[in-house]
């Protein structure tokens, strides 16, 4: 008996309350032992996802991620901590997994994962795991999955609302059947954009982490066919039945996506500032000065009522983004303009949009706010 016996002395005291719950037992937590799972991302999602995953006794854990851990990450992404700040996130992960069960093997992969290396980094795992948070690595993730034929436990979060499923199991949907193509570029914010609500990833990561043990115990029945979705401000569960699309292009009776694509391009997402010539970009250094000038520059800030009480610039007026046009009116199509928001990403939207309708004279304040914090004023905080 014990020259067979597959979990030590050690990881039986360890998982005693695991054991002796019927519907794991010995078996089900050789299995989770011997299984593999493999977590893209390791911020909000991936954090309670690896907490959990490494907590149960998986015993492989690879983890993808090539970011570093920000103090603004530290509301909501779990396996951090202040003493990691500046670190690679898996690094960081990594020291919390060891410490939590040093039996867990952790394979780390310090890249952004595509349609170049998306096969060889998924191949040896048994489940992979969404934690992304746009939308062409879920595209690439999902086809991938359903190419190899991997589980592919996906969970997406946004403010207050979170979703869950377990896509590319042969008898039910994938993403594509879902989405069967993405939103247009820029009309579903990032949580850097939009917020996002500190525990909802704990609560959408449990629920994916929960769905994995279950597939590999098997054991209870996985949201195959099923999209959970939840609501924070209402705590309210809801559950949409979802079907396979016989002519998904991906999982369908006769695929016509058979090789990874250009994520990027299928989402229509083109680099920042596209069609903005050095005529109309400009940066917060030299925005300070044009302001110390006799003829200082209207400056427009498209970001949001609410961020805009974060920090902003005197200099600037608050017009989001999306009442921009009903205020075209109020200034002159040859008056000098530059235009800002956090990062760069609204302003030169806005500042194509100014161009569009005849401005000459605009320019984006490349960076945003938080460039204009970090080379003008350092005092102003950051978000």
């Amino acid at each position: 008996m014990l020259e067979t016996q597959v979990l030590s002395n050690d990881e039986i005291r360890r998982y005693s309350r695991h054991l002796i719950m019927p519907e794991v037992g010995m078996a089900g937590q050789t299995a989770l032992k011997q299984s593999s799972v493999l977590l893209i991302g390791a911020g909000g999602l991936g954090s309670p996802l690896a907490l959990y995953l490494a907590a149960a006794g998986v015993g492989h854990l690879g983890i993808v991620d090539f970011d570093v851990v920000d103090e603004s990450n530290l509301q909501r992404q779990v396996i951090h901590g202040t003493s990691t700040l500046g670190q690679p996130k898996l690094e960081s992960a990594r020291q919390r997994i060891a410490d939590l069960n040093p039996f867990v093997e952790v394979t780390t992969y310090n890249t952004g994962i595509t349609s170049d290396n998306a096969f060889e980094i998924l191949q040896p795992y048994d489940i992979v795991i969404d934690g992304t948070d746009n939308f062409p690595t879920r595209y690439l993730v999902n086809d991938a999955c359903v190419m190899l034929g991997k589980p592919n436990v996906y969970g997406s979060i946004f403010r207050f609302e979170g979703q869950a499923s377990v896509f590319g199991m042969k008898e039910g949907p994938c993403y594509r059947c879902l989405y069967p193509e993405p939103p247009p570029p820029g009309l579903v914010p990032s949580c850097a954009e939009g917020g996002v609500f500190g525990v909802l990833p704990g609560i959408i990561g449990t629920i994916q982490a929960t769905e994995a043990i279950k597939l590999i115990i098997g054991k209870g029945d996985p949201l195959i066919g099923r999209l959970l979705l939840f609501d924070a401000l209402e705590m309210s569960f809801r559950q949409l039945k979802l079907r396979k699309n016989r002519n998904c292009p991906v999982c369908g009776d006769n695929p016509s996506v058979t090789e990874l694509i250009d994520y990027q391009l299928f989402c229509g997402i083109v680099p920042e500032q596209v069609g903005l010539g050095a005529e109309n970009r400009t940066t917060p250094a030299e925005l300070a000065a044009a302001l110390k000038s006799d003829a200082p520059p209207q400056v427009i800030d498209v970001r949001e009522p609410h961020e805009w009480d974060i920090v902003h610039l005197d200099a600037a007026r608050l017009i989001p983004l999306a009442t921009l046009p009903a205020h075209l009116h109020e200034y002159e199509r040859d008056q000098p303009i530059v235009v800002h928001c956090k990062s760069g990403a609204r302003s030169a939207k806005a500042t194509q949009l100014l161009k569009d309708a005849g401005f000459r004279n605009v320019k984006n304040m490349e960076g945003g706010i938080l460039r204009w914090a970090q080379d003008v004023d350092p005092s102003l905080p950051t978000y």
